[in-house]
C-alpha cells in the first residue's frame, strides 16, 4: 500500500483495511433518492463516487480506491486523462454538435486516425457500442441480399452462446442469458447461436443463406472466457470459404486492452467487420464505430441509416485525443506487459481459486464454490481500497485502466491474497 493509501486506512480486529474518512452526511438522503426514484435495473456495491484521477477513484468521504474495473473497459486510459479533458474543452468551446446534414472539421482526421490505427478501409461512426452492433447487423443482413444473393427476408447470423453484445431488444433475442432475455419475447428471427471456441459446430451451422457470424475474440461478460489457439483462425478461414462476414466485436477487448491495439493481432487475422466504443473516448463521451471496406458498408445509401449524435464534431475530437493517448503514451505495450505479470501473480494466488485467464489486463480469477459468492468477496476487497466487478457467481473480472504499475499490481494482489485467506 502506498503513503496516500496507507494514511487513509488501518487494520480492525479481523485484519481487513478499514477506511478513516470522513463521514458523508448526505448519504442516508442520496441512499433513500436512488432506491425510490431509481429504477433498480443495477446492483452496485455500495462505494459513492465523486472523483477520478488515472488508476483511482475517489468516494464523497474522501477513500481511495484502485479501479479494476476501467468501466467495463472505458476508461482505458485511465480516468480523466489531461490531454483528453483538453481535447473535449477545446472542441465543446467551438462546436458541439451539427448533425450530419451538414460536415464538420472533425469528422475526416478520426478516419484517417481510425485507418492508419485500425487498417480500416471504411468508418461508420455511432454512439454506443450496442449502437455499432446493431448498425452491423443492418449492414450485413444488406450485404446479404444486395451482394451475396440471398432471398429477401432469410438472412440468417450465427452468434455464440453466452455471448455478449448490448442490450437493445434485437441483440437480447439472441441472447443465452435468462436475465438479460427474460421478459422481453417476441424476438426477431434469423439468428443461429452455436458453442463458442467450436469450430466444427460453426461449420455445421453455415448454410447459403448465412450471411455473417458474430463473434466476440474473448467473451467478457461471461468471465474472460478464451478459445483454444487456433479457433479464430479456422474461423476465419470457414468464413471466406462460406462467403461469410466475419463480425469480431472488440468493444470491451479492443483500443489496447488484451495488450494489442486490436485483439485480432493476437490470431494473426482480419475481420471483415471490426466493432470499436467504450475505450474509443477514454470515458470522456459515448463514441463507438463500425469499421470495415466498402464491401459491406458500401450497402448504406443516405437515408437508410444514421444517427443524430454519431460522429459528432465532440465526439470525434475526443475520440482522436483517446487514440493518440493509447499510441503515444506507450499504454499497449504497458498492457502486454503488466498484463502478463498480473496473470502470473493471479496464478500463484494461494486459497480457493479455480482458475487464473485472460489476455494482457482483461482477467479473470474464477474462484471455487466453497469460497463463497464473488460477490461477497467484491464487498471484501471495496472495504480495502480496492474495487472489482463479480459476474456468473463465482467469477472476478480484473481489468484496470492500461496505466497500471507493477506496484500496483502488486498491492492490489496482497488484497486479493487477504481476503482469500480470511474466506
Amino acid at each position: 500500500m502506498d503513503t496516500q493509501t496507507r494514511a487513509h486506512a488501518g487494520q480492525d480486529q479481523a485484519g481487513e483495511t478499514t477506511w478513516q474518512g470522513h463521514p458523508d452526511p448526505a448519504a442516508p438522503h442520496r441512499d433513500r433518492v436512488e432506491r425510490t426514484l431509481g429504477a433498480h435495473n443495477y446492483h452496485p456495491l455500495d462505494v459513492v463516487l465523486t472523483r477520478g484521477s488515472g488508476v483511482w477513484l475517489y468516494d464523497t468521504a474522501g477513500r481511495r480506491y484502485l479501479d479494476c474495473l476501467s468501466a467495463y473497459s472505458a476508461v482505458n486510459q485511465g480516468h480523466c486523462h489531461p490531454r483528453i479533458l483538453a481535447a473535449l474543452t477545446a472542441q465543446a468551446e467551438r462546436l458541439t454538435l451539427t448533425s450530419r446534414a451538414f460536415r464538420h472539421d472533425q469528422l475526416a482526421p478520426l478516419y484517417e486516425d481510425l485507418a492508419r490505427l485500425t487498417g480500416a478501409h471504411k468508418v461508420l461512426p455511432m454512439n454506443s457500442g450496442a449502437e455499432a452492433v446493431e448498425t452491423a447487423l443492418k449492414a450485413v443482413r444488406k450485404w446479404g441480399y444486395e451482394v451475396k444473393g440471398v432471398p429477401e427476408g432469410q438472412a440468417e447470423i450465427i452468434v455464440c452462446a453466452n455471448n455478449f453484445h448490448g442490450r437493445t431488444l434485437g441483440i437480447v433475442g439472441f441472447s443465452t442469458d435468462p436475465d438479460a432475455r427474460g421478459g422481453y419475447a417476441p424476438f426477431a428471427p434469423g439468428f443461429r447461436v452455436v458453442p463458442f471456441g467450436d469450430a466444427d459446430a460453426l461449420a455445421q451451422a453455415i448454410t447459403p443463406n448465412t450471411v455473417a457470424f458474430l463473434v466476440e475474440p474473448i467473451q467478457g461478460e461471461a468471465g474472460v472466457i478464451m478459445a483454444q489457439p487456433g479457433y479464430f483462425k479456422r474461423v476465419r478461414e470457414l468464413c471466406s470459404a462460406r462467403n461469410v462476414v466475419l463480425i469480431l466485436d472488440e468493444i470491451q477487448t479492443g483500443l489496447g486492452r488484451t495488450g494489442a491495439m486490436l485483439a485480432e493481432e493476437h490470431e494473426g487475422i482480419e475481420a471483415d467487420v471490426t466493432l470499436i466504443g467504450k475505450a474509443l473516448s477514454g470515458g470522456f463521451y459515448p463514441v463507438s464505430a463500425v469499421l470495415s471496406n466498402e464491401s459491406v458498408l458500401g450497402v448504406f445509401q443516405p437515408g437508410q441509416h444514421g444517427s443524430t449524435f454519431g460522429g459528432n464534431p465532440l465526439a470525434c475530437a475526443v475520440a482522436r485525443a483517446a487514440l493518440a493517448v493509447l499510441h503515444d503514451e506507450g499504454m499497449i505495450d504497458n498492457a502486454r506487459v503488466q498484463g502478463a505479470y498480473f496473470l502470473e501473480r493471479l496464478a500463484a494466488l494461494r486459497g480457493p481459486v479455480r482458475e487464473a485467464r485472460g489476455r494482457g489486463l482483461m482477467l479473470a480469477l474464477e474462484l471455487e464454490a466453497d469460497a463463497g459468492p464473488a460477490r461477497l468477496m467484491c464487498e471484501r476487497l471495496a472495504a480495502r481500497g480496492m474495487l472489482v466487478k463479480d459476474t456468473h457467481g463465482q467469477t472476478l473480472r480484473l481489468s484496470p485502466p492500461l496505466i497500471v504499475t507493477r506496484e500496483q499490481i502488486d498491492w492490489a494482489c496482497d488484497q486479493l491474497q487477504a481476503v482469500l485467506d480470511a474466506h
